[in-house]
């Protein structure tokens, strides 16, 4: 009774601050049914005022209701989704409280249902029946990702012989996704499987009937149907030759499928403390190093440095410290550390001295437990003293160059004592530098045992001579340590782990390290950031979801993002009055995403005022 009266007081509180404080705001609510009726959980509803760059979505609850958060009034774009459905679409002029219903009808065509479907639901449908199947998919989710998600590709059929070309063409594509002219070395691993991988591609994506098995998936509820998304337009690069100042694909209609990337300029993004998201840029272009994006409007502005070549200097890793500025590399001509000060809007550069590597490799920005700068260099990591401006180097104890391939950095985390930690994602070690004593360190993460038993004895010889293991090139048994996180608040330190399907647990004093698999062998873990409450939050970026893991109570939640063919690549968060909010840059569709939880009682208090209007 008491927790009762509890939730009451709450939701009036909240009802007051909704009512009063946001009285010029509209509340937009509904149901979404099937045609026969059935009322429909789990759906994404999303809403954009005319001539608006953002868009607010929200999900149905039990009972097929959605809330919106109170919305400025005008006239607004509404629809429906989820997965096996048509996009339900509709309008509403919001100038007074509104009640719209939206019908979902099935899906007919079985095209447009494959090209709905997020990328790990794809790879999840892929044959892993028998060890051939098992081994091929294995070399298709590690080597043929680098660049694109697995459904960018999947969402396109060939026949062998076309599925051949394709190969033949991105087997000579780096991560970058951008082909390097003619005579380019090709990727071994995938030439080495390529006759067998394209005749398995044929069989799942080819004109005959498709051998992959799809298999449904719950759509959200709890507390991952109780969060509100904010979407902002990001403009493109006008220097791509696409035409269009934002992208037409934008993963708002999912029967399209996922976009190219062309144009696409965010990377890593956070969410300052005057409201405003930053994100990082790192396609070459003419107009922006960091771009900025007003939390209540959506315009966007750039922030330049300019680099030796006249363009601007393009920037990659972000990290928030505690006052609310950003630290970020940037690559004016020699790869440096880039400091924004929020408050004047002046971007600092300051480089390494030049006995000391440059800022460089995959770069992770961290701020650790004592305020000091951590940030990747190719051959191991830099830290950085923001009161006297010194830098400190440490390397890698497996060198950049060495026989079995590039052991470039590719993620980096400062934990609360002040040692750094970076990831050697090729060779599947993670460094560790201790700040006391200089010493560098290094763990090096278990194989995938069953992958390692899934090799043909006729192949072992040319896994075992393999010496170009880049973070492009891995072996199929590789756990591929990404971006990482540490816990401000105890001794641990979370690397996803986008190979192995994974998650490494590394204990920061005494360096021991547990494997935890993700709850399904498709989910390409990216980066982790923990929050205050030791929960951890992590993209995956080859899927279009978030999650959290509470490691106390080992529960893994799962957030849909409202958009498809996301590939996130950073996870930032912000905690403030009691309240967390997730922010991701999305990648391949050009926006920025901020994801609020709403509690229980909140939900309640709108669901008072929706029954009144």
């Amino acid at each position: 009774m008491r927790n009762l009266r509890s939730l009451l007081l709450a939701g009036a509180a909240i009802l007051v601050a909704v009512t009063g404080a946001q009285a010029a705001d509209q509340l937009l609510s509904g149901v979404i049914s099937s045609p026969s009726g059935q009322k429909l959980e789990g759906v994404t509803v999303s809403a954009k005022l005319d001539g608006s760059t953002i868009t607010t979505n929200v999900y149905t609850d039990a009972s097929g209701s959605y809330y919106f958060p109170p919305m400025p009034a005008g006239k607004y774009r509404v629809w429906a989704q989820a997965l096996g459905f048509e996009t339900a679409k509709g309008s509403v002029d919001l100038t007074a409280g509104r009640h719209h219903d939206l019908a979902l009808q099935p899906i007919t065509d079985p095209e447009t249902r494959i090209r709905q479907l997020p990328s790990e639901m794809l790879a999840a449908a892929l044959p892993e029946a028998t060890p051939d199947d098992a081994r091929i998919k294995r070399i298709f989710t590690n080597n043929c990702t680098s660049c694109h998600p697995p459904g960018y590709i999947l969402q396109f059929r060939f026949d062998e012989a076309g599925w051949n070309k394709i190969i033949n063409l991105m087997k000579v594509v780096p991560g970058s996704g951008v082909y390097p002219g003619a005579g380019a070395k090709p990727n071994q691993i995938i030439e080495h499987n390529q006759k067998q991988l394209a005749a398995y591609l044929a069989r799942a994506r080819g004109p005959g009937e498709t051998s992959m098995k799809f298999t449904q998936r719950p759509r959200p509820t709890g507390e991952a149907a109780r969060v509100v998304w904010k979407l902002y337009d990001l403009p493109l690069n006008p220097e791509s030759g696409i035409g269009t100042k934002y992208n037409d694909n934008d993963g708002t209609d999912w029967s399209l499928g996922p976009t190219s990337k062309l144009g696409e300029l965010p990377h890593d993004g956070g969410l300052g403390l005057d409201g405003n998201l930053y994100y990082t840029v790192n396609n070459p272009n003419r107009l922006v190093s960091i771009g900025k994006v007003d939390g209540k409007t959506g315009e966007v502005s750039y922030l330049k440095v300019t680099a030796s070549n006249g363009e601007a200097a393009t920037s990659h890793g972000l990290v928030r410290d505690a006052k609310g500025d950003f630290w970020f590399d940037i690559n004016p001509g020699r790869r440096s550390l880039g400091h924004l000060d929020t408050a004047s809007q002046k971007i600092t550069v300051y480089e390494t001295p030049a006995s000391m590597s440059p800022v460089g490799g995959a770069v992770t920005m961290d701020v650790d437990g004592n305020g000091m700068i951590w940030a990747s260099a190719p051959d191991g990591a830099v830290r950085f003293n923001p009161i006297t401006k010194e830098f400190t180097g440490f390397k890698s104890l497996t060198p950049y160059n060495n026989p079995k391939g590039t052991g470039m950095t590719y993620g980096t985390a400062g934990d609360r004592n002040g040692n750094g930690w970076w990831a050697q994602m090729a060779m599947d070690t993670i460094g560790r530098a201790d700040i006391e004593t200089g010493k560098v360190t290094e763990v090096k993460l278990p194989p995938v045992k069953a992958e390692m038993e899934r090799i043909k004895p006729e192949d072992r010889a040319f896994y075992d001579s393999f010496n170009e293991l880049s973070f492009n090139t891995p072996l199929p048994w590789s756990q591929g340590p990404r971006r990482m996180g540490t816990d401000k608040n105890a001794d641990v330190l979370w690397v996803g782990n986008s190979w192995g399907a994974s998650l490494a647990r590394i204990n920061t004093r005494t360096s021991e390290a547990t494997i935890m698999p993700m709850p399904d062998p498709t989910m390409q873990a990216y980066h982790i950031a923990v929050d205050s409450q030791h929960q951890l939050w992590g993209n995956l970026w080859t899927s279009d979801r978030i999650f959290k893991f509470d490691p106390g109570a080992n529960k893994w939640t799962m957030f849909d993002l409202p958009v498809h063919g996301t590939e996130i690549r950073h996870i930032s968060l912000l905690e403030r009055d009691g309240r967390l909010q997730v922010i991701v840059p999305v990648y391949r569709s050009s926006q920025m995403g901020v994801m609020t939880l709403r509690s229980d009682a909140e939900l309640a208090a709108l669901k008072a005022q929706a029954s009144r209007n």
